[in-house]
């Protein structure tokens, strides 16, 4: 783990050392200003030297602006250094996302990867600047404290090794009971933040079925587990500072009582109790610190196990050594597929498909739900890799392409369509950035999305919210679909993303593929049959088989499934039995 987090810290490995080094003479200074103290005391005023004083004070004064000096440059070098590795942090997990497939993102949840990648990168930031300054300063401060204490008074100094012994073993129980806690907090987190999200996402939905109270009461039930764990936690963190007073004071009044009776004996100077006083303070100030570093460590530990799960979490889809880099046309071959989302043949929700389409076709698939269209599709751009048996795309295995090769010449409008932020053409444009304004409109007349984009008042400049959320469903997806054709892919594929559109349009857009992009191999999911029935050939699926393969006639004569969806959409739209 702390090997995959030093890797993060990159070009920032300066400051990162510039740090300590400025710490370093920081706290040397520190440690000499109450030697300069006693002596001020000691030799000018109780001698009434007023040299002395004046000697003694320009010189306290000196090292004291020097120490601010040091501590400036400390905190600016520590403040850069822990910025600049939470922003690399955040990069990494970020671009390490976008390396995942389909099934590693499956494995965290959205909320998970959210909460990753602000509240613990923020954690982890705040321990690393303790890390290499406080984590620095109060060890050195403490080494050198006790040094000079016990050069003025090793009698008294001993006064430190009886207190600290308590003060660790303290440190150590509230240690001990509050990690455990802190993970339990920031797993809730991410499901405060997935209850946050679907709310945020689905907020239509919740208020058609008036479902506001019961979002509040998931939204409740969470951030009330949270604020329990986190009291917890928090009680017992608290202990630390009435146990860091209780040391303090214990040992002030300890060097008082003896240090009195010492003075009066002959055997120290006011001076050096003054300074043993200062050095009491430095010392145990020093172990606040260190505990507080170690709070922050605790907190910071659970979140730096997350990142790094994120970070060395390896894609189950890899090149090989030498891809192939050119994907010929769009002829795609199943050969006893098989697929398991939890890589278990025993339990495969594809079995043995056998398909061959030629380039250019268009391929109608058809079935219930469940039954494995979206799945058998998303194999084809290799958004998944098989379980059994092998996808072929342009005769190659899928497993042997470039992976941004295939991707490109797939393109692929799924189920839930997704707009960004941003005017009509951004959004086009992610099927082609480099694509000309008369590109856009034509990939929009073949979409038939051309004619409502002009009917905004900024046209295709139209800005889209989030999500698309000014725009309607059947909208939304005839500029999804636009997009898809901008890529100019061999195959296209439409993941029932008509399913919002009239029949005429529908029938409109599959027109336009027949006519204007003839080379290219289309597959479309539908749930309607007249959206497929005049496709080359109609894949029927159920449980995760291919039940049967044909044209609209042959099926209808033949396959009892494709029977039934056709004549009940037939009764659907008529009224009336078909005999």
């Amino acid at each position: 783990m702390l090997k995959e987090l030093i890797k993060c810290i990159g070009q920032y490995k300066r400051e990162t050392l510039l740090t300590p080094f400025f710490v370093v003479f920081e706290v040397i200074l520190e440690v000499i200003i109450p030697l300069l103290m006693a002596k001020l005391i000691d030799e000018g005023i109780d001698m009434g030297d007023m040299g002395v004083i004046i000697k003694l004070g320009a010189a306290l004064i000196l090292a004291s602006l020097i120490s601010l000096a040091f501590g400036i440059l400390a905190g600016y070098f520590a403040a850069t250094a822990s910025a600049g590795y939470a922003k690399n942090l955040r990069q990494k997990m970020y671009y390490a996302v976008q390396d995942f497939s389909f099934h590693n993102i499956d494995k965290f949840s959205t909320g998970s990867l959210v909460t990753r990648l602000t509240t613990d990168v923020t954690n982890v930031q705040n321990a690393y600047q303790m890390i290499i300054r406080v984590a620095v300063r109060s060890p050195l401060m403490l080494i050198f404290s006790l040094v000079m204490a016990f050069s003025i008074n090793p009698q008294l100094s001993l006064i430190f090794f009886v207190i600290s012994p308590f003060l660790g073993f303290g440190l150590y129980e509230i240690i001990r009971h509050a990690h455990p806690l802190f993970v339990i907090i920031f797993k809730t987190y991410d499901r405060l933040n997935t209850v946050v999200q679907e709310n945020l996402r689905g907020i239509r939905v919740v208020k058609s079925f008036v479902r506001e109270d019961h979002e509040i009461e998931k939204f409740n039930t969470v951030s009330e587990k949270i604020f329990q764990d986190f009291s917890t936690a928090e009680k017992i963190i608290a202990f630390n500072a009435p146990l860091m007073q209780f040391s303090v004071f214990s040992c002030i009044l300890l060097i008082s009582w003896f240090g009195a009776k010492m003075i009066v004996a002959g055997s120290l100077t006011t001076g050096q109790l003054v300074s043993l006083f200062t050095y009491t303070m430095q010392i145990l100030m020093s172990l606040m610190m260190l505990s507080m570093v170690f709070v922050m460590i605790i907190i910071s530990r659970t979140s730096a196990k997350r990142i790094v799960e994120v970070l060395v979490e390896e894609s189950d889809l890899h090149n090989n050594e030498q891809p192939v880099r050119e994907v010929k046309n769009g002829d795609v071959e199943f050969r006893h597929v098989g697929f398991s989302y939890a890589k278990n043949p025993q339990n495969l929700c594809l079995r043995d498909v056998n398909l061959t389409i030629k380039s250019g076709e268009t391929v109608g698939i058809i079935g219930g739900t469940g039954s494995g269209k979206t799945t058998l599709v998303q194999l084809i751009p290799r958004l998944y890799d098989v379980t059994e048996g092998t996808v072929l795309v342009g005769g190659v295995d899928v497993r042997d392409y470039d992976l941004q090769v295939l991707r490109e010449e797939v393109a692929v409008v799924l189920q839930k369509n997704l707009l960004f932020s941003g005017t009509i053409k951004e959004n086009l444009r992610w099927g082609n950035k480099d694509a000309t304004d008369a590109e856009i409109e034509r990939a929009c007349r073949l979409a038939q999305a051309d004619d409502f984009i002009r009917t905004f008042p900024d046209g295709y400049d139209t800005y889209l919210e989030q999500g698309g959320a000014n725009v309607s469903g059947g909208q939304k997806q005839r500029l999804c679909i636009a997009r898809a054709v901008l890529k100019k892919p061999k195959i296209l594929i439409l993941d029932d993303s008509t399913s919002a559109v009239d029949m005429r349009t529908d029938a409109l857009i599959r027109q336009a593929f027949r006519d204007e992009i003839p080379q290219t191999t289309k597959f479309i999911i539908a749930q309607r049959v007249a959206s497929v029935m005049e496709a080359d050939k109609i894949i029927v699926m159920e449980g995760g088989r291919v039940e049967a393969v044909g044209t609209h006639d042959e099926l209808l004569k033949n396959n009892r499934i494709y029977q039934e969806v056709y004549y009940s959409q037939q009764k659907g739209e008529n009224g009336h039995d078909v005999a």
